[in-house]
């Protein structure tokens, strides 16, 4: 397992290709704050059936860092780039929360490459433009301080109290993450949100689409998902019993709706 460095408008990707290279495609897609690490539990799972490509989504681990503000225009551009350089036409797609923004503009402006779309504690509309243009300010303003207090602040958004105080070790890795992300990836990121509504939109998605919700996720709640299973004709609802990462929180409620999803 080795990571290559895919190029793409102003800068490249970080990707890791894992499993059989005649395999359909799966691409999953890092929250904001995270590396493609987290996805390891996801990448051992599916492996097997499936082509796993994962990335880092620009700004954040080993992907460029270029000037901000970043747009999903781009962040979305970057996931067809991977998709062009691996020589694979459709794939199937699975994002949380940002990455799963990223899927759902995939699904409204690039749905000939997508087989199925997965969305995870995700929304049409993730927060304020105000909350995260002040985020931006405030981590380009103090640098590698508020990273280190976003990822002191983080299990409070990303897990329940009981998670946190029963995995320790995993918590303490994701918070690793967010704090080695550099600031201005982390800020560009935010003013990508802070623009990002497809809450109109996202009636054109026609690929089949599956939407996972986690029944204590304060970020991007069942009510936010309930709304664009309302919204995309045909959606699916999954709620597992998890906060904001469901994927780590609750891999095995995760990993068989995302399974039994891929196989129609």
């Amino acid at each position: 397992m080795s990571d290559t460095l895919v190029p793409t408008a102003n800068g490249s990707l970080r990707v890791r290709v894992e499993g059989p290279a005649d395999a359909p495609a799966l691409v999953l897609s890092n929250s904001l704050g995270t590396t493609l690490e987290m996805w390891d539990a996801q990448a051992a799972h599916f492996a097997t059936d499936y082509r796993v490509v994962r990335y880092d989504t620009r700004g954040h681990g080993g992907s460029t860092v270029s000037s901000g503000p970043y747009g999903f225009d781009l962040l979305g551009a970057d996931v067809l780039a991977i998709l062009d350089a691996l020589g694979i036409a459709r794939a199937h797609f699975c994002g949380i929360s940002m990455g799963g923004f990223t899927g759902l503009w995939l699904g409204v402006h690039a749905a000939h490459r997508l087989d199925r779309l997965f969305v995870a504690n995700s929304a049409a509309r993730i927060g304020t433009a105000e909350g995260w243009t002040a985020r931006a300010a405030l981590v380009r303003a103090q640098g590698a301080a508020a990273m280190a207090e976003l990822a002191a602040s983080s299990p409070s958004r990303w897990f329940t109290e009981a998670f946190t105080a029963a995995q320790p070790a995993l918590v303490q890795r994701a918070q690793s993450w967010i704090a080695g992300i550099a600031p201005e990836g982390y800020a560009a990121c935010c003013e990508a949100l802070a623009q990002a509504d497809l809450r109109t939109a996202i009636a054109r998605i026609a690929v089949p689409t599956l939407l996972v919700a986690g029944s204590a996720d304060p970020v991007t709640t069942v009510a936010d998902a309930q709304a664009m299973q309302s919204a995309i004709a045909g959606a699916q609802l999954v709620e597992v019993p998890a906060s904001h990462l469901s994927n780590l929180e609750a891999p095995q409620a995760f990993d068989q709706a995302l399974a039994q999803f891929l196989r129609g």
